[in-house]
């Protein structure tokens, strides 16, 4: 089969604004949605997407229905004014617009992160009510450049430092779960994996390239119909051009100055972005090495893809059960994958981190030199248990019955009560 080559719109090379041909090419594969919810805050990025896809639904006979949503997490005193500008600028577009409250008690600490998990399941709820299957955002090549340094600080892996896909799944999970790190699966909600689509989420992610390349967006496999895909149609435009855009449309827009905050790691990224820019690490190329890394982990994704059929041929409730003696024989990063997404399927506690779960992988590797391999561990939920030439991991007991009871004996030694 021939590569598929990323195709660039003609004018995506220019700094100036952004074109209806651009925005039709950045749009094209949503025109048969039935309706599409537009994540707008006000901020210069997402202003200029809700100009854009309204002057590209403008320019089609028909097409999805096109619903802007505000999100006032009521964090400044600003926000309700900057909901109202929103609003006003919607009806001048023959945009349908609604504004959403974070209700409720704000942490102390890590706002920001519980801001944006309140932000998706707002705007979740407001695509079910609208009919939509996709969630639009403002991210840019900006956005992405500074997620790829974020990612490369906290250590993360191939997959972290793919960085953002065009299309994903919109994150609606607990954002403490996985965010910075790097998971063995997407994100879900503790304590829910038993409604969990098995492998579904796992590599949604990397059925897209990258931002220049828009193929059509099929329905994910499984019950995925129920779900809500979030798209980033602006990921491969820089800042700037946007807000050429709306210079050249005379249209104002709001500053969040949390994005100037020196408290918040993104911010001071984003002031060492020229230096760095200095030495060759720009936006472009930042995001090109994201692009090269989600087409690495999309190829290691297949390859685990057939290991784990290979290694678990029969999927049904219950263990999963291994031969140990073939799972220690392959690449240590299938290997980690394989492991990763057992422990997804069978635990309870949400993804698994990669530094613990690199852990684990290194205990088992210990064993598996040894005439009698043991091991076992408990890690996200999930029991894991290597005994001689099976590798079984299965939901872990309950909390209060993992630990066995231990019993004194003579001699001042303890025996341990259970079945090891």
């Amino acid at each position: 089969m021939q590569a598929r080559r990323e195709s660039r719109p003609a004018e995506a090379g220019k700094a100036g604004p952004v074109s209806l041909r651009e925005a039709a090419a950045l749009f094209s594969d949503l025109a048969n949605s039935p309706a599409l919810v537009l994540a707008v805050s006000g901020g210069p990025d997402s202003t200029a997407l809700l100009v854009l896809a309204a002057r590209w639904r403008a320019s089609l006979k028909t097409g999805p229905k096109l619903v802007a949503v505000t999100v006032d997490h009521g964090l400044r005193p600003e926000s309700a004014a900057e909901a109202q500008a929103v609003a006003r600028l919607a009806r001048r577009l023959r945009v349908a617009h609604r504004i959403l409250r974070w209700q409720g008690r704000k942490p102390k600490t890590g706002v920001q992160a519980a801001a944006r998990a309140a932000r998706y399941r707002l705007l979740a709820q407001a695509a079910r009510e609208a009919g939509a299957r996709h969630v639009l955002t403002a991210h840019t090549r900006d956005d992405q450049a500074e997620t790829v340094l974020l990612r490369l600080a906290r250590g993360s892996g191939l997959a972290g430092l793919a960085a953002m896909a065009r299309v994903a799944p919109l994150p609606t999970a607990d954002p403490f779960s996985s965010a910075g790190k790097d998971s063995a699966a997407a994100a879900t909600p503790r304590g829910r994996a038993a409604e969990r689509p098995p492998l579904r989420a796992l590599h949604v992610a990397n059925h897209v390239q990258s931002g220049r390349s828009n193929p059509p967006l099929r329905p994910l496999p499984g019950n995925a119909d129920k779900d809500i895909l979030l798209v980033r149609p602006l990921l491969d435009l820089p800042k700037a051009r946007l807000v050429a855009t709306l210079k050249a449309a005379r249209l104002a827009y709001a500053e969040d100055p949390s994005n100037q905050n020196a408290r918040f790691a993104r911010a001071r990224l984003r002031t060492l972005m020229p230096a760095l820019a200095q030495e060759g690490l720009s936006a472009e190329r930042l995001c090109l090495f994201a692009r090269r890394m989600r087409r690495a982990n999309t190829a290691i994704e297949r390859a685990v893809d057939a290991a784990f059929t290979e290694l678990q041929p029969v999927f049904a409730p219950g263990p999963l059960i291994f031969d140990a003696e073939a799972f220690a024989s392959a690449p240590e990063e299938i290997a980690l994958r394989v492991l990763g997404r057992a422990i997804s399927l069978r635990g309870d506690e949400g993804p698994v981190e990669l530094g613990k779960l690199e852990t684990l992988y290194g205990d088992l590797a210990a064993q598996f030199g040894t005439n009698s391999p043991r091991l076992r561990r408990t890690l996200a939920g999930a029991l894991i248990v290597l005994d001689g030439d099976r590798l079984m991991v299965d939901r872990a007991p309950p909390r209060q019955a993992r630990r066995p009871a231990l019993t004194k004996r003579k001699g001042g030694r303890r025996k341990v009560d259970g079945r090891h």
